[in-house]
């Protein structure tokens, strides 16, 4: 008891010291910012100081003598052990009574820290709430630096990485344990997208050759980049518009304010890896998320499910092999790459020439009118005859309207108000891969990588405190299934 009252006085003692401070600061006039930093500091050991005074008040979790737990009488040990607790407002010294069978052996049961909900780790559930949100979105470096910064705490960053593994592995179960949107706030139409995205890596390990200073070969790289199959879905509502509209919004680079607004907007990214002893494929993850979520997002089956990608075929076979029953869509803004590289065999780049060739098909094409387009394409090859690259470019545009044309039915997609252009998930791409996974001189191993691009995928969705909330939940079942028997021993000793 005289312990808890020394802590409760210095507690006290602070909190005048504060005041003293700031009617002293009032009198001599001193610049606002320095007092302001004062205050801080000092409310960072208030709360240290006060924190420490709830810590004591709980006792060390003495239950007497011997413990019964599941059938077993489990005896305290002697030993008071003391755990290393680092909250938002500092560190602080937890000690606690144990019970087990003998000191050299597993302490079993901790009453303490079952009524505390410590975490297992030596970090609070606040810190590391607080620290990884600063993570997800700039490096592990940068973090560490800004949370010493404001908080005075320094952690490495090897324990910032150590976090963020831990805390990714209660993702899955996290989304899997999320209810769909409300019906209600859904739109008529749901949208299903995906791209690849290049995350640079490390080699897991160095090949023998290079283990004793062999040179690499011709083009090899010592880093290379794996794709993160990139997915996004969400419901919209439909928007009915003319070619000539699109066309006036592409060239104009300006969105129509007209537009719907994406609605229950979801993305996430998944890289090819082992899982539990086997290789799992990124696309299948993805193209299976798309599955079941359709599922849930569609169960009347009264949605138009749209399926709008780019032209990669590995995607479009992943469609079909998880049988998506959408309409599926090629982005017109990968068409339109090829109509700028088919102008570019005739006209020079820059030109009015070479927009009006572009501005004329695109149109065409937003009218239904492909076949004529790709046989147009064919006429010019021929009348104007292209030898060497201008000839293969040519081809290849050609080759790529052929090979999409059934994906390229846009009078019909512009009739019923169907997006036609895969914004969102270029923009998952760029927010939740690119500019948190392609910093300077950043490089990733696999389990990493994937950790990182969960906790920002949670964190891009808007789901980080409800994520938080379930992942304390969970861990504190998970340490203290007998927390609720602890509680009624803990009361009858009270």
């Amino acid at each position: 008891m005289m312990e808890q009252e020394r802590s409760i006085f210095k507690s006290k003692d602070q909190f005048l010291e504060l005041t003293k401070a700031v009617r002293e600061a009032a009198e001599k006039g001193i610049a606002i910012d320095r007092v302001e930093k004062t205050l801080w500091q000092g409310v960072l050991n208030l709360g240290r100081l006060m924190l420490q005074d709830y810590i004591d008040e709980q006792g060390s979790g003495d239950l007497g003598p011997t413990l019964e737990n599941h059938g077993r009488t489990l005896h305290r040990l002697e030993t008071r052990y003391e755990k290393r607790y680092v909250s938002v407002f500092g560190e602080i010294q937890i000690a606690r009574t144990v019970y087990g069978t003998r000191e050299s052996q597993k302490h079993e049961v901790v009453p303490l820290d079952a009524r505390l909900n410590a975490p297992e780790s030596d970090f609070s559930f606040l810190l590391q709430d607080w620290s990884q949100a600063f993570c997800v979105q700039g490096s592990y470096k940068q973090s560490g630096e800004m949370i010493e910064r404001i908080l005075g705490i320094g952690q490495s960053v090897r324990s910032l990485e150590h976090m963020n593994g831990a805390a990714a592995r209660d993702v899955v179960k996290f989304r899997d344990s999320q209810p769909a949107p409300d019906a209600g706030e859904e739109g008529p139409i749901l949208v299903l997208t995906a791209d690849g995205k290049g995350v640079p890596m490390r080699r897991d390990a160095p090949p023998k050759e290079f283990e004793s200073g062999g040179r690499r070969k011709k083009g090899e790289k010592a880093n290379k980049k794996r794709m993160a199959c990139v997915g996004a879905m969400y419901t919209i509502q439909p928007f009915s518009r003319q070619a000539e509209d699109v066309v006036e919004e592409v060239f104009r680079a300006e969105q129509n304010e007209k537009r719907p607004e994406p609605l229950h907007k979801q993305m996430r990214a998944e890289l090819t890896r082992e899982i539990e002893g086997e290789e799992v494929n990124g696309k299948d993850r993805i193209f299976t998320w798309f599955t079941e979520a359709k599922q849930a997002r569609n169960a009347d089956g009264e949605k138009a499910v749209v399926c709008l990608m780019d032209g990669e075929r590995a995607l479009w076979k992943k469609a079909e092999t998880y049988e998506v029953d959408s309409i599926c869509i090629l982005d017109i803004y990968h068409v339109m790459e090829r109509l700028w590289s088919a102008a570019y065999c005739f006209f020079p780049e820059g030109s009015e020439e070479a927009e009006a060739f572009v501005t004329q098909r695109l149109t065409r094409l937003l009218k239904g009118q492909v076949g004529r387009v790709i046989g147009g394409l064919k006429q010019m090859g021929t009348k104007h005859p292209l030898r060497g690259s201008k000839k293969k470019q040519l081809e290849a545009a050609v080759t790529y309207l052929e090979n999409n044309r059934h994906y390229m039915r846009y009078d019909y997609y512009l009739e019923f108000g169907y997006p036609i252009g895969s914004g969102v998930v270029e923009g998952a791409c760029r927010h939740l891969v690119k500019d948190r996974m392609e910093g300077t001189g950043m490089r990733w191993r696999t389990e990493g990588a994937q950790s990182m691009l969960d906790l920002r995928a949670v964190f891009l969705n808007g789901d980080w405190d409800d994520f938080q909330e379930y992942r304390i939940q969970q861990n504190v079942h998970k340490l203290y299934p007998h927390r609720g028997r602890m509680q009624k021993i803990w009361d009858l000793a009270a």
